[in-house]
């Protein structure tokens, strides 16, 4: 179990971490999110042990994680943890970057744990390439394979497939995380992706300014968002009044509404008027005007600009 008690940190005096308090059963995957720069890789780092926390603790199976003050070699043997930088040996083979650090006592097991890993992550073509010589999205897919060589019990990932494009990165995800399942391996993942969140995570821990603002499932942080921060991180978000929907409500009250939640109908009292569309392939993102200002709604078929159109929540 990964217990982060009341920890702090600071960047030349500017906090960056708040009286942080979690707890993490082994096994599980927890997701990371918040907006660019609130302290999602900081965490990982100080979780990994890469820094002398100002206060509280962190410990891992009730051993404590500790920073550079006591490690000369800063980072916990047990953990694991994968930067944005990849850190590969550019003139050395993706196979010999795969067992870098695996031992050579039994060259077959060697062989067979690079072999295993690198159909892990797709990349059993180029096991005899040099790294130098592969794209951003094949460096980032060795690096998570070299991070599970010795098979870590903390497994800490920050934009992982940042890189990896879409086609990719779908299959490898799946594979990744039942594979961690499997093992039974606690792992972090920092992301700006909802796809790592929504499909894959066990948790969600939602960072702002450095402070946790929410800690729930998936499902409930992204159901029923705390506040328009939170939803965003998702998707597009409407703020539309209550009224529009329920009119024994006040103009004061406010929902927060996804896209696809919104339909349209026959009459209501939410009229919009179009301003624009956008194709996604399975339908599209439209834009519209209303008295309050703008909002987004899916639709299965095209809607003409200028158009008037009724909106009512889906059932």
């Amino acid at each position: 179990m990964l217990e982060i008690k009341n920890i702090s940190f600071s960047y030349n005096k500017t906090i960056t971490i708040h009286s942080m308090n979690f707890v993490l059963e082994k096994g599980n995957n927890l997701a990371i999110i918040g907006e660019s720069g609130c302290g999602k890789s900081t965490l990982l780092q100080l979780i990994y042990g890469l820094y002398d926390l100002d206060q509280g603790q962190i410990y891992w199976n009730n051993q404590e994680v500790l920073g550079p003050k006591i490690h000369l070699i800063p980072g916990m043997a047990y953990m694991k943890y994968l930067a944005q930088d990849f850190d590969l040996m550019p003139f050395i083979t993706v196979a010999e970057n795969v067992g870098k650090f695996l031992s050579n006592r039994n060259p077959k097991e060697k062989k067979r744990r690079v072999e295993e890993l690198l159909e892990l992550v797709e990349m059993s073509e180029f096991s005899s390439v040099k790294a130098k010589f592969l794209s951003g999205g094949q460096m980032q897919r060795i690096a998570i394979a070299r991070v599970l060589a010795l098979e870590p019990e903390v497994l800490l990932l920050d934009e992982p497939f940042s890189h990896i494009d879409n086609s990719r990165k779908n299959s490898l995800r799946r594979k990744l995380f039942q594979y961690l399942k499997e093992k039974q391996i606690t792992c972090l993942i920092a992301t700006h992706d909802s796809a790592d969140v929504l499909s894959f995570a066990d948790e969600v821990l939602v960072m702002q300014s450095g402070k946790i603002i929410d800690f729930n499932t998936p499902k409930n942080t992204f159901s029923t968002p705390k506040s328009l921060y939170i939803a965003s991180l998702f998707d597009d978000v409407n703020e539309i009044p209550n009224h529009y929907f329920d009119t024994s409500k006040t103009q004061n009250e406010i929902s927060l509404v996804y896209p696809h939640q919104l339909q349209i109908v026959a009459k209501s009292r939410l009229i919009a008027t179009v301003s624009n569309s956008y194709f996604r392939g399975s339908h599209y993102l439209i834009e519209a005007k209303f008295a309050e200002g703008i909002l987004f709604f899916q639709n299965k078929n095209d809607v003409k600009i200028g158009e008037k159109v009724h909106l009512s929540l889906k059932d």
